[in-house]
Order: structure tokens, then sequence, then C-alpha cells
């Protein structure tokens, strides 16, 4: 099992004002003494995220990337509110330390959490780890998931941070626009789940915290233990409902990733790695449901927003003339997404 994540010298693109951060941690961050490093975490994240080295501590930060941004993009300051605020819950989070919104510092907004020790795992299937320890982090994967969702909304201090209530109907409408937006073919599977999810929603409204990215690869795992110790990427964090982050957590068992692979054709008993279904049963012993209705509906509706999601990546890689290689990758992803998403409700 590898960290999975490469740290790299800081991208010309991504460069900044380090004595002006360096002064700014000093005067904000209890404790912070340099001299400073600063590094920058190699990945796919939308927002730029850096290692801050110092002789003491480490420190990491995310900010905004640079250039003209769509007003509600790339909002870090919701990223540290979130986190911040499942600081006095059991979520496994990162300490935050500040937020600085005054874009004179180092051209965008930015945040400084802890960097917490441990592996990041791309893989679902866990290549290289004992059948016990793939079980053990599964079910802490569930545990952090089941947490997240038990936390009181209000309690928290998050009432605020989203919409209570009809929550696929908004999403439905949100990605179905950034879809029509980004749409470079015509996709049969597409447009039959564009119509069939709004005319088939749940009567459960639940609201809780989602995450909306929720997966093995956003959680740190303990340099050691097979226990998840930090919740990232909270990008796409917002007030929804708890099964669609369940529903996206379980994707992997129905098709494998172009990079990272995924769940299909595993021996469940032999890999340790829970079924579908015994993973929804943790889930609902920790959450205090009796089981889920429509369930089908919940994973049409990930595979669908997943699907937009990539769409959206596909064309801009073909306005930024991105390699035609990845473009064409995620092009065929796009529809095996939506074909699989119709799949599961056409019947």
């Amino acid at each position: 099992m590898s960290d999975g994540v490469e740290i790299i010298p800081v991208r010309e693109m991504h460069k900044f004002n380090e004595g002006a951060l360096f002064d700014y941690l000093t005067e904000n961050v209890d404790g912070f003494k340099g001299p400073l490093q600063i590094s920058q975490f190699q990945g796919g994240q939308s927002n730029p995220t850096f290692l801050l080295h110092t002789p003491e501590r480490d420190y990491v930060m995310r900010k905004k990337p640079p250039g003209n941004l769509l007003p509600s993009a790339h909002a870090v300051d919701r990223e540290y509110r979130v986190i911040s605020a499942l600081q006095k819950t059991d979520v496994p989070v990162p300490r935050t330390f500040c937020l600085c919104e005054d874009d004179s510092i180092i051209g965008t907004a930015f945040y400084i959490m802890e960097k917490v020790d441990g592996r990041i795992i791309l893989s679902p299937d866990i290549q290289g780890a004992e059948p016990h320890v793939r079980a053990a982090i599964y079910d802490s994967l569930n545990d952090a998931l089941a947490k997240l969702h038990n936390v009181d909304v209000d309690a928290v201090g998050l009432s605020d941070f989203g919409k209570k209530g009809n929550y696929f109907e908004r999403q439905i409408g949100r990605w179905t626009k950034q879809y029509r937006a980004s749409q470079t073919d015509n996709l049969e599977a597409m447009e039959n789940l564009i119509k069939w999810l709004p005319e088939n929603l749940p009567d459960s409204d639940d609201s809780t915290i989602v995450h909306g990215d929720y997966r093995l690869g956003n959680v740190i795992v303990h340099p050691t233990k097979p226990e998840v110790v930090a919740v990232l990427d909270w990008e796409l964090s917002t007030i929804g409902h708890p099964l669609s982050d369940l529903a996206y957590n379980c994707m992997n068992y129905h098709y494998m990733h172009p990079r990272n692979g995924g769940l299909v054709g595993i021996d469940f008993e032999a890999s340790g790695i829970p079924t579908e279904q015994a993973y929804i049963d943790a889930y609902c012993k920790r959450t205090g449901r009796t089981g889920i209705d429509n369930w089908e509906f919940y994973l049409a509706f990930s595979l669908f927003r997943t699907a937009a999601i990539v769409q959206g990546v596909y064309k801009r890689g073909l306005d930024g003339n991105a390699s035609s290689k990845v473009g064409e990758e995620y092009a065929v992803f796009t529809n095996m997404l939506a074909t699989l998403g119709w799949q599961k409700v056409d019947r």
C-alpha cells in the first residue's frame, strides 16, 4: 500500500509570495516558527494543496486556484467552516488554524490545517493488504461516514450551511444544467436519467451534513493501523440527503474506474472487503435505519451526477486542448457511467 500522493515543487502557475505567507502565519497561527519550506501535493484536486514544512511541525494549505472563477466554485471558506465545525464531534478531521480571505496576501483566499500523518489509498481493492486489514479499513470508512451523518447540524452551528429538504430535486436540476453547459454528444442514457430521476424522487427527505465526494481516496488511513484518521476534500460538502453519500461511496461495487480500478469481480470472502449489502447493513446499523428502500434510485443519481462532473472535465480538456488520449478516456467514462445509471432503474 503506497501513500498514493506525490509531493512536488510548487508548480509555476501556482507560485505566490512566500514571504507574505510567512509573515501572515507568524502573526496568525499560534506557535508558528520558521524557517518555512513550501512544496505542493500532486493530484487533480481543484483547490491546489501545499505542504508547509517547519522544524517544529508540518502544516497543509488549501487555496483557490489563480484566475477568474465561478462565484460559488473552489469555496475554501466553506471547506474551512465545515472542518472547523466538526472539530467538536467524533468525525475524524484535521485541526484547522486559520482562514485568510484577504486576496492581497498570496493572491487568493486560503486556509491552514494540520498535516495528518498516514496513508492515502487510491485503489478500492487496497492492493497488497491482508484480508483482515482490508476488512478493518472498510469498517472504519463506514464508521466515519455514519458519524458524519449522525452529527446534529444545528448543534455544531451549520444550520445555514445548505438548504434542508428537496435535496435530490435541487441536485438533479443543478447537474442537468451543468451537463447541458458542457454537453458534446447526445447520450441516450443521460437523457433517460434526466427525465426519469425527477419523476421518481424517494419519499424520504432526510437532511444531514453530506461530504459530496466520500471515498477511500479522500481519507487518510493511520500510518500503521487500519483506521481512518482524517476525512479530506470537503469542497462539495453541504446539507443534503445522507444516502447520496452512501450511494456515491458504493459506486466502486458497480464499475471499474479508468485509473484507480474498483470492486467489480472481487472475491469478497478471500479479499476481506465487505459485499455492498454488508457495507450498507453496517451503515444502517450505525445510523439507526432498518434498511433502504429504492436503493437503485440513489445509485442511479450518483452515477448521473458523476457522469455530469466527468463530462465537465472532458469539455474543459477539449477547450484547453488537453491531450486527446485523456479526452477520449473521459468521453467513454461519461457514457459508461450514464449507461450504468440507466441500467440500474430501467426495468
